[in-house]
């Protein structure tokens, strides 16, 4: 116990990093994923062809390197930010890429006809998307959701590679104070099973709720 009461403050410092970074990367990749999907969906063809790449492109490039395109790139084209603001663009945008296949596997789910007598009662695509189609399509969205919101918050592990406050970069600083470096990667483990247990309650209540039964 000694490693977590001698140093609450580095360990409290790290996780509420930790926290931020998932909640900003998470609202950025959830409006980025809906964006795209209503792209992959959409009518107009440059739409479509765009929410491809974009998925495409993220979906396989590994984390660590968009961290490295986007901290060490867009300074580059005089974009200068916080490291921490680039870590949730860096989340915020891999992280879209696979909401985006969710979102869009949810409105596969919804009836074609759905679609179509939406279209047939004059409504423009955008209002038949949002009052007709993405309402049932977010019932059965929700486990995949929530399980990628998870898998953001144990990724933002890598940020602390660039000299930004979260949870797993504490070891650095215990390690150099000389404590036992096990115990110190139990608690940060402990850390991480918090903040992932209470998007999973978080989730849990909304699938109650709205999910769809099974």
């Amino acid at each position: 116990m000694d490693v977590l009461t001698d140093n609450f403050s580095t360990f409290g410092k790290g996780f509420v990093g930790t926290v931020e970074l998932t909640v900003y990367a998470s609202i950025l990749a959830l409006v980025l994923g809906f964006v795209m999907a209503s792209f992959r969906v959409a009518p107009v063809g440059s739409f479509r062809a765009f929410g491809t790449a974009w998925v495409t492109v993220l979906r396989n490039t590994p984390l660590t390197l968009l961290f490295f395109a986007v901290l060490l790139g867009l300074p580059r084209f005089g974009l200068v930010l916080p490291f921490k603001v680039f870590a949730v663009i860096a989340l915020g945008c891999y992280t879209s890429a696979f909401i985006c296949e969710a979102l869009r596997s949810g409105i596969n789910t919804v009836p074609r006809g759905q679609g179509e007598a939406a279209r047939s009662l004059g409504m423009t695509f955008g209002q038949t998307l949002s009052t007709v189609v993405l309402p049932q399509a977010f019932r059965s969205v929700i486990p995949p959701v929530g399980s990628t919101l998870i898998a953001l918050a144990k990724n933002s592990a890598i940020a602390g590679a660039f000299s930004v406050t979260e949870l797993l970069g504490t070891y650095k600083t215990l390690s150099e104070l000389g404590y036992n470096i096990i115990w110190t990667f139990v608690w940060i483990a402990v850390g991480y099973l918090i903040i992932t247990l209470a998007i999973s309650a978080v989730f849990n209540v909304l699938e109650k709720r709205w999910g769809v039964a099974r």
